[in-house]
């Protein structure tokens, strides 16, 4: 939903071009620009079934995003927009993969609106960058700050987990087979927001000024939550005694270590052990704001944002009203 600021401030229609639109968050994005009446392009790769995915009313142009001057050729048109907004994020995580899509691509994005006079750029991030350690992190942030010195008007909004993301062990459970925790289950916590809540966070930031300049962490409703609690929720929902097995974190570090010492001579299991290395991060490090001066994270200083909760989507999963759409992230 709107904020009331949005709401009372009635902005006017604004020509927003999508990028990242097939993701589910771009799709969600645009059906809340479209929503709101704004006048909506999408840039997608060729050959995509986007036409099929996205809204009707969506302006729909087709390109290779990774190809200098295809963006501003296929894409922009020499038209005028008043925004571009970035859902653009690497399948993988994987190194090749990030730097092509988190970084190069958005680069290229980046430059391509610069000379069309595009004045505000909108990127989706992820609020993980706040401790890099992974490849695709620093993809990430090298991107955020060459957007910082761009000259353009800028907002970057850093979401905390997904419902997706945590979505993955529903079907394991419903099965019968326990829900399986790294750790004691509360070595991490997270705010997670859903796709809905964070495109209506998004289209605010187009049509809020105030908001221009800022790195915007955010989450969705209610208090953090452990894996364990989410496990918990899991059992209650089906009305099953809560089975939980232990996974120790060496287990994944000896993991990481084989594929690593193997991935010198098979390339592959290289690109293997940066995978493992991001859900072995998943598995260790909060989503939520980072405190620097304690370097513990903070769930009070998670901002809030929209009404969708965790539960309900667990609930409207078991119902079978909505299915796993974690695609290529499915590691995460």
């Amino acid at each position: 939903m709107p904020s009331p600021d949005a709401q009372t401030s009635a902005p006017r229609p604004r020509r927003v071009m999508v990028l990242g639109a097939t993701g589910s968050i771009g799709r969600a994005a645009v059906a809340e620009l479209l929503r709101r009446g704004h006048a909506v392009a999408c840039f997608v790769r060729p050959g995509t079934t986007g036409r099929a995915w996205l809204p009707s009313g969506v302006d729909l142009r087709e390109g290779d995003i990774t190809r200098p001057g295809a963006f501003a050729r296929d894409g922009l048109r020499g038209e005028s927009f008043d925004a571009v907004l970035s859902c653009l994020a690497s399948r993988t995580g994987a190194p090749r993969d990030a730097w092509a899509i988190d970084h190069d691509a958005q680069r290229l994005a980046l430059d391509a609106a610069r000379e069309a006079g595009v004045p505000h750029f909108v990127l989706l991030s992820a609020i993980c960058v706040q401790k890099p350690r992974l490849a695709f992190q620093h993809a990430k942030l090298a991107f955020e700050q060459a957007l910082k010195d761009s000259g353009l008007a800028w907002t970057i909004v850093r979401p905390t987990a997904f419902f997706k993301s945590l979505s993955g062990q529903v079907e394991r459970v419903r099965a019968g087979r326990p829900f399986l925790l790294f750790g004691d289950g509360a070595l991490t916590a997270c705010k997670p927001i859903s796709d809905r809540d964070l495109a209506a966070f998004l289209v605010d930031c187009i049509e809020d000024p105030s908001r221009r300049g800022r790195v915007l962490p955010i989450g969705g409703p209610g208090p953090a939550i452990t894996p364990r609690e989410q496990a918990m929720m899991l059992f209650e929902l089906l009305d099953r005694p809560a089975r939980v097995r232990r996974v120790p974190v060496a287990m994944l570090d000896a993991i990481i270590g084989v594929l690593s010492l193997l991935g010198r001579i098979v390339p592959a299991l290289a690109e293997k052990a940066e995978l493992a290395r991001i859900g072995r991060y998943y598995a260790t490090e909060s989503m939520l704001v980072l405190d620097p001066a304690s370097g513990r994270y903070d769930a009070d200083a998670t901002p809030s944002s929209g009404r969708d909760t965790l539960r309900g989507h667990y609930a409207r999963m078991l119902r079978g009203e909505v299915g796993d759409d974690r695609g290529d992230h499915a590691v995460f």
